[in-house]
C-alpha cells in the first residue's frame, strides 16, 4: 500500500498493522518533521515499510525507483496535521501570529507573504475567490492592498486582521470559522500548487493500481472533492474504476468530538475493474 500523505503515520499505522511481513507499506510526505515522527510510529510493523521525501504528485516517479510496477491500495489524506498549523516555521495559523509562509515543503520558493506583496489588487482577488471561494474577495483584496502600501504584510497576524476588518468583524472573540479561513485557504493552495498536485495523483492513479486495487482520498473542501468527484466518475464511464462510494462518506459524530477539523472531511473510494 501507498500512503501519499503519510503525516505522522496514524492512517498507516492502522493498515499496516494488516499487513504480514510480506507485505510493504510506502510513505511520501513533503514534510521532513512528519517523515521522522511517522518512521517512529511505524517502527513496530511487521510488514516493510518505505518512507519517502516527496510530494505526492511524484507517486509514480517514487515507486518506479523502488521497482514497483502495481500497488493494491493508494490513501491520501488531504487535510493538514495539528503539527502543521501549530508550527510557526510553517506560518498557516491565523490565530497565533507566525511568519505569512504557509509551505508545507519547505524546498518550494513562493510563500504566501510573496504573493501577498507583490500581486496586484485584481489577481489578488481572483486567487482569493477561485481558491477560497469567498464572495468578499474583491473587497479583501482591496483592504490588503491598502494596508501593504503603510506598510508591510508578513505574519500571520497581520493579514487576518486585515481580512477581519475587511469583513466587518473586528478582533477580539470570533465566531466558529474565522473571517480569515477562507483567505488563508486560497494562499495555501496557491503556495503549495496543492489542486495541481491532486491532478497528478488522479492521473497516476490508474496506472499505478492492479486489478482490484483501490484509492482512497480524504478531502476538506469542495474544490478538493470536486475534482476527486469528477476524475472517479469519468474512470467510471471509461470502465477503468467501480465507485465503492455512490456518495461520500462523512466523519461520524464521535469523530467530530474527537477532532474538530474532521467536520469537513469526506471519503469517497474507487476500486480499479
Amino acid at each position: 500500500m501507498v500512503d501519499v500523505t503519510v503525516g505522522h503515520g496514524g492512517h498507516s499505522f492502522l493498515f499496516g498493522s494488516r499487513l504480514s511481513a510480506a507485505g510493504t507499506l510506502v510513505g511520501l510526505d513533503v514534510d521532513s518533521k512528519s517523515l521522522e515522527r511517522a518512521r517512529r510510529r511505524l517502527a513496530p510493523l511487521a510488514c516493510r515499510v518505505i518512507l519517502l521525501k516527496s510530494n505526492f504528485s511524484q507517486v509514480a516517479e517514487c515507486l518506479a525507483a523502488l521497482g514497483l510496477r502495481e500497488v493494491d491500495f493508494i490513501l491520501a489524506d488531504l487535510g493538514l496535521c495539528s503539527g502543521q498549523i501549530a508550527d510557526s516555521e510553517v506560518g498557516l495559523s491565523f490565530r497565533t501570529d507566525m511568519p505569512l509562509d504557509m509551505r508545507i515543503d519547505a524546498s518550494l520558493e513562493v510563500t504566501a507573504a510573496d504573493i501577498i506583496r507583490d500581486y496586484d489588487e485584481k489577481s489578488l482577488a481572483d486567487l482569493i475567490f477561485e481558491y477560497g471561494q469567498d464572495r468578499a474577495s474583491r473587497r479583501i483584496a482591496r483592504f490588503i492592498v491598502e494596508r501593504r502600501e503603510r506598510e508591510p504584510i508578513t505574519t500571520t497576524g497581520q493579514l487576518a486582521a486585515v481580512v477581519s476588518r475587511a469583513l466587518r468583524t473586528p478582533g477580539g472573540k470570533h465566531p466558529a470559522r474565522h473571517p480569515a479561513t477562507r483567505t488563508f485557504q486560497a494562499l495555501r493552495i496557491a503556495v503549495n500548487h496543492e489542486l495541481d498536485n491532486l491532478r497528478d495523483l488522479l492521473a497516476a492513479a490508474p496506472g499505478l493500481l492492479r486489478k482490484d486495487g483501490s484509492i482512497a482520498i480524504i478531502s476538506f473542501h469542495s474544490l478538493e472533492d470536486g475534482l476527486v468527484k469528477r476524475d472517479f466518475k469519468a474512470r467510471e464511464h471509461e470502465g477503468i474504476y467501480r465507485l465503492r462510494t455512490k456518495k461520500p462518506i462523512p466523519p461520524t459524530r464521535e469523530e467530530i468530538v474527537a477532532n474538530h477539523r474532521a467536520r469537513s472531511a469526506k471519503l469517497r473510494i474507487a476500486q480499479k475493474t
